[in-house]
């Protein structure tokens, strides 16, 4: 049981030295169905690693926090909303480098230790919520109105259910919620190495394009 969070993370971890995935569930084609798009929205938060690296992180920094309902469900919404924007064709600049720079800046939160104030978290999490979306908005472009539907609903349950399991499992592992005991601590240097081995893969391709 102690070591639920670790080993999560630790297999994102893993996951990091392979190329990054698509990020579609259905090859790459857009969900035609209520049932194809539900599946498509369970699927992708979970298929990206630097996405699940992100959400799992979440729950681990939601546990430390006054507020540790209300973070996760912060993050969900600016996902959302991000996939809106993406659909609407608005643009957000450097989104990859700013998505990997987001799970490197969760897990030097919770790697530190310290104890952060709910409003810190949760617009941490809504930022960065924003450019995760906007990118999960790339596999439902070209659906209609009722597999969107079932996408949005999808990846915002499969999100929810994340990092509120790993922030419930956080708490029940370590009662006294202290943010400086060591193995949270190690899962959030974990996330952090996920996200520094994507951000440098991103800043590479930008560079070496």
């Amino acid at each position: 049981m102690k070591r639920t969070v670790l080993t999560i993370l630790a297999a994102a971890a893993l996951g990091a030295a392979e190329p990054a995935l698509a990020h579609h569930v259905m090859g790459g084609q857009a969900p035609d169905s209520l049932m194809a798009g539900l599946l498509s929205g369970l699927g992708h938060p979970i298929i990206g690693i630097d996405h699940l690296a992100f959400v799992v992180a979440v729950g681990l920094a939601a546990a430390f926090t006054p507020q540790r309902w209300l973070s996760p469900l912060a993050f969900v919404g600016a996902t959302l909303a991000g996939c809106i924007l993406f659909l609407a064709g608005v643009a957000l600049p450097l989104a990859e480098i700013v998505i990997t720079a987001s799970v490197v800046l969760v897990g030097a939160m919770v790697l530190s230790g310290r104890a952060f104030p709910a409003w810190a978290t949760v617009g941490v999490f809504a930022i960065a919520g924003v450019f995760h979306g906007w990118a999960y908005g790339a596999g439902i472009v070209g659906a209609e109105a009722t597999p969107l539907g079932a996408y949005l609903a999808g990846f915002a349950v499969i999100q929810y259910g994340i990092a509120a399991g790993v922030m419930w499992v956080t708490r029940s592992v370590w009662r006294a919620a202290d943010p400086s005991a060591i193995q949270p601590r190690l899962a959030g240097a974990v996330a952090l190495g996920v996200g520094a081995a994507f951000l440098v893969e991103n800043i590479e391709g930008m560079l070496f394009a």
